[in-house]
């Protein structure tokens, strides 16, 4: 295998990534400094431990709004996919996919129950039990990651009534269309 060598001044493409993100972080801490002001909502020198809901809540929205405005700056700047560009955290695993394979538990449950015996701690289960339960699993996460990924919804996207009914005529086996699209007139 044959290094790539890298003309002198040339940059990483990790080199770039790991910057935004330190961006990203940066303008996320700023953001938090930003709440706790003498003029602003949390007092300095405030406890940690006395902060309210409210207060916490006010920590976390600029936090994350602060970091996915810097991520959507990255995507503007490098002509990326904004939706992808937010979802990349370089965490492993992926917040994303935390999301939806807690969002598969309860059903994973049910199509385990007569297979595992969950009153027994994970290490006790026999090898088999265990890899029937992942091949139960991975349908299951495969699906849910699937429809994350095609969903109107997201962080940069808004769904629309139009794109809603849309949806519901297709789950139904109807036309990818809504009724109002039918009266559209073609030009001649």
């Amino acid at each position: 295998m044959k290094k790539k060598v890298r003309a002198i001044g040339e940059v990483s493409l990790s080199a770039i990534e790991d910057q935004w993100q330190r961006d990203a972080t940066a303008a996320a801490i700023a953001g938090a400094r930003g709440v706790v002001q003498t003029d602003g909502p949390i007092p300095p020198g405030t406890p940690i431990g006395r902060l309210s809901e409210t207060e916490w809540g006010w920590i976390i929205v600029t936090v994350l709004f602060a970091w996915i405005d810097k991520r959507a700056e990255q995507a503007t700047a490098e002509n990326l996919d904004t939706e992808r560009t937010i979802r990349m955290t370089a965490l492993d695993p992926q917040p994303w996919d935390a999301g939806a394979v807690a969002a598969i538990l309860p059903e994973l449950a049910d199509a385990c129950a007569d297979i595992v015996d969950w009153s027994k701690p994970l290490a006790q289960w026999p090898r088999e039990i265990m890899i029937e339960f992942l091949l139960k699993a991975m349908p299951l996460i495969r699906k849910a990651v699937i429809a994350r990924d095609l969903s109107d919804k997201g962080i940069t996207r808004k769904s629309s009534a139009g794109a809603i009914a849309r949806q519901a005529n297709a789950a139904a086996g109807g036309p990818l269309m809504t009724p109002d699209e039918f009266n559209d007139e073609i030009g001649i």
